[in-house]
């Protein structure tokens, strides 16, 4: 086998070539080296997974206006005004494979007063949304059917037993001309094998002529966040995180009621 090829260099190499031993003027051989063509390209030991749940996102948003792990862009156009520049939305979305459920927040309601304080006009509520699956990891959202949970509705579902069950009825033009017109019925349920629940929403619109039974089973863990959830939301809905984030100690005053006042007992 023929020895390498070499080449002597008249002159020193550029110093970020050259060993630290190398002196100016001394001769160095280099070995060339083969084409670059036929280098191996370098191996990554680093693999890129893909987003675990990034198929089972809520679709709802357009896809214009969702990256591609379905979040809301980070560069958003400048606020209008009247707009909701500022707000958060919330959601917490099971999956399954005949149904979606996402569980939505909404907040109470406020009225001025005259004193320039606010008053709790109307408690939020949870909104919960179910959509029928039309193929794997795919819902239609459109047509989607809703049920608002009331806080009372909420803390019934807390204080179910392993083995209890509930049924809640709303009928949302109730004292108006269109009573009776629609019917929405949420069933919550155990599972045969007692290790979940079963959400069950049946509405019949005869305005629009629907009639639709939507079912979803919840495991025990998604149903450990719901109550998770709902224990950390009521006092915000029902607007005493806000009471109690206005207090302001100096600005406090002692109560002056009548002696006949039922708060007396709790001044003694």
């Amino acid at each position: 086998m023929p020895p390498p090829l070499s080449v002597s260099l008249p002159s020193p190499q550029p110093l970020s070539l050259l060993p630290r031993h190398a002196r100016a003027g001394h001769t160095h051989s280099l070995a060339l080296a083969p084409p670059l063509s036929t280098r191996a390209p370098p191996s990554s030991a680093c693999s890129v997974v893909p987003a675990r749940h990034s198929d089972y996102f809520d679709p709802r948003a357009p896809p214009s206006q969702r990256d591609a792990y379905g979040q809301p862009p980070l560069e958003r156009d400048p606020p209008v005004p009247g707009g909701q520049a500022g707000r958060v939305f919330a959601s917490y979305s099971i999956y399954k494979g005949k149904a979606a459920l996402a569980f939505d927040p909404r907040p109470p309601q406020f009225v001025p007063l005259e004193s320039g304080a606010y008053k709790v006009a109307k408690e939020g509520f949870v909104l919960l949304q179910f959509a029928p699956a039309v193929g794997p990891r795919q819902y239609d959202w459109t047509r989607k059917q809703v049920f608002s949970l009331s806080v009372w509705e909420m803390g019934t579902l807390l204080t179910l037993g392993l083995t209890d069950s509930c049924e809640f009825f709303h009928d949302p033009f109730k004292g108006r001309s269109d009573e009776g017109k629609v019917r929405k019925v949420l069933k919550v349920e155990p599972t045969p094998d007692g290790n979940g629940r079963f959400f069950n929403l049946s509405v019949q619109n005869r305005l629009l002529n629907v009639d639709e039974n939507i079912y979803i089973p919840i495991t025990k863990g998604e149903y450990a966040v719901i109550v998770s959830t709902f224990n950390y939301i009521i006092p915000h809905i029902m607007g005493w995180s806000t009471f109690t984030n206005s207090i302001k100690p100096e600005e406090s005053q002692p109560y002056n009621r009548p002696q006949s006042s039922p708060e007396l007992e709790w001044r003694r």
